[in-house]
């Protein structure tokens, strides 16, 4: 059953549905996966509200084990990793431990794979005048889950995740994780969202032909608004590398391609203090020690 979580619009097929949303159709099963304990049960899921920090994909689940009495399960769903990730773990964890005085098992899900170039880290760690602060987490990447794993734990929140998930990309999967959501009507009002995943893995009209209905539904889904802002602030930041290597190259000549990487890898914020830093270099060792003050 959807719990009044969801935010789905029946009438459009239009889904807007959270991380909270999906984890809330199964939770037993959502923690035993996550935890790897396959005796704990989820008790309850509690506010992930930390004074002004709240996002609908932070999942927070109060669980309990018999060989670990009660903790939290914090799972935090990020649609595309970002290099702000094992900050927001660390800080998330410790706001949840304080606000409910329980040990926290922090999990990371990620959905989509990042450029082959990004490693993923599983903790956060950072060292300040000899003060160090560890936060680990698990981490799991959905394009290396293997589908069957869906289907034979019944995890109902990660259906509409199966055209993603390893071997899940085939047409007779997705039916497959179809005729799932359409056993329970409740269910099947997330057969938008599996459309959503399956376009990345099937030609359109494949997918229209599975759903049966128009595909132009997904054009309004918020997990496809969220896909088209970052690739508009991902060309931003291409642009803006590109200008500002243009500039560099006029001022100091040919750099290096190690440079050159460096630079096409800063945020889209660095580029934009390097944009105006660059004017007081004297030379490319400048820019060299602006860039290693960056990585530090």
């Amino acid at each position: 059953m959807v719990s009044g979580i969801c935010r789905i619009l029946i009438v459009t097929k239009v889904a807007d549905i959270g991380g909270k949303c999906l984890v809330s159709l199964s939770p037993d099963a959502w923690v035993k996966w996550v935890t790897g304990q396959p005796e704990a049960t989820a008790q309850e899921i509690v506010g992930a509200d930390f004074q002004w920090v709240s996002r609908d994909n932070d999942i927070l689940i109060k669980t309990f084990s018999p060989n670990y009495g009660e903790f939290l399960t914090l799972t935090e769903l990020q649609l595309r990793y970002t290099e702000k990730m094992p900050l927001r773990m660390r800080a998330y964890a410790a706001l949840a431990q304080e606000k409910y005085e329980l040990p926290v098992y922090p999990v990371l899900i990620n959905i989509l794979p990042p450029a082959q170039t990004v490693t993923i880290p599983n903790s956060f760690e950072d060292n300040f005048l000899g003060l160090r602060s560890i936060q680990d987490y698990r981490v799991i990447n959905l394009w290396e889950v293997d589908a069957e794993i869906a289907f034979a734990q019944e995890l109902v929140s990660l259906m509409p995740f199966v055209p993603i998930l390893k071997g899940g990309g085939e047409q007779a999967v997705v039916q497959r994780a179809l005729q799932v959501l359409q056993r329970d009507e409740q269910l099947s009002e997330l057969e938008s969202l599996l459309a959503f995943f399956a376009s990345f893995v099937l030609e359109t009209e494949v997918v229209a032909q599975i759903m049966r209905w128009d595909m132009t539904v997904l054009r309004e889904s918020p997990w496809y608004q969220e896909i088209l802002q970052q690739g508009e602030q991902r060309g931003r930041r291409e642009e803006a590398a590109t200008l500002i290597l243009r500039q560099l190259t006029h001022r100091f000549g040919p750099l290096s391609p190690f440079l050159i990487t460096q630079i096409e890898q800063l945020t889209l914020e660095q580029l934009e203090t390097l944009s105006v830093d660059w004017l007081d270099f004297e030379s490319a060792t400048d820019l060299k020690g602006w860039l290693t003050g960056q990585e530090r």
